[in-house]
Formats: C-alpha cells, structure tokens, sequence
C-alpha cells in the first residue's frame, strides 16, 4: 500500500485543510498589490517608498554637471514633467514605467533638505497613488538613471528636465 492508497482519517484531514488554508493566505498576501514604493529604490526609487509604511523620505539637493537639482532615494535625480499641469500627472502606463512616480503612503512623511526651499506636498494620482509634488509639480525618476546624480534624463523628448531647487 502506498501513500496515496491509505485512508486519511480526521486528524490527517484537519492538518490538509489547514496546510490548503495557510498556501492560500500566503497566496493571497504576495498576490495583493501594495502603494509601496514601487520596488527597490534601484530600479524604481518611487515603488520602494511605497513599500515601507510610515518612514520619512528626505528631499535633498544634489549638484552635477547640469548644476544644482533635487534627488529622492537614494540620491537618485527627481524630474518634471513638461505635459503636467499644477496638481496633476500626465503620466501613466508605459510613461511612468520609463518614468516612476516618486510616490509615499499616507503614513509617510516629506522632509526637505538643506536648500530645498520649495514646498513638497503629495497628489493622488489617476492609479489611486500619492506622488510627492515640488511647488505643485509632480516628481518622477528615470529608468535609466542608475546611479545618484545620473541625469540621463535631461530633456529627453523636449519634456522632461532635472527639477532645480
């Protein structure tokens, strides 16, 4: 007789049921999405502010050859966007995949740096997400920025340029 010609009696059944119950929970955990900065700061700085509920992220000043810009996480270079308006993003799908919103949850805090002399705020995005606003203006990173103080993104397609302090 092998294992799957035995009887399964109550015990051996409740410890099934229970096994099905936890692959499920845990299933459902990892499957439900989250407003976390948006993965790891890395590759989208914006997913992993989401991530972490309740932590403050610092706005600081950063200096390049392009001169003197803000940065997010890790240092990375915060942009505008040229197609938004005051309080609102033009940017969605495959635009803020090349471009992720710098977003936080509701339980994190801004903090602007030395020389940041500009007001940070939050908007809601049209995805239910809230992107951090420079004076009104939506921030974002750039997906081929990979370092802190990259700036790769400088005017690409006439739209898009590093947000000065």
């Amino acid at each position: 007789m092998n294992l799957f010609d035995r009887p399964i009696g109550l015990r051996g059944l409740g410890l099934g049921v229970a096994t099905v119950a936890l692959v499920a929970a845990c299933s459902s955990a990892a499957a439900t999405p989250t407003t976390a900065p948006s993965t790891a700061p890395s590759a989208a700085p914006s997913e992993a502010a989401s991530a972490a509920a309740g932590e403050t992220y610092e706005v600081t000043v950063a200096t390049g050859a392009l001169g003197k810009f803000l940065a997010g996480e890790d240092g990375k270079t915060l942009y505008i966007f040229k197609k938004d308006s005051a309080g609102k993003s033009a940017c969605s799908d495959d635009c803020a995949s090349n471009w992720p919103p710098f977003t936080v949850t509701g339980s994190d805090t801004l903090k602007a740096g030395d020389g940041v002399t500009g007001t940070l705020a939050t908007l809601t995005r049209d995805d239910g997400a809230m992107q951090v606003t420079y004076n009104g203006a939506p921030l974002y990173y750039f997906a081929a920025d990979k370092a802190a103080g990259d700036t790769n993104g400088q005017g690409v397609g006439g739209n898009w340029f590093v947000q000065a302090p």
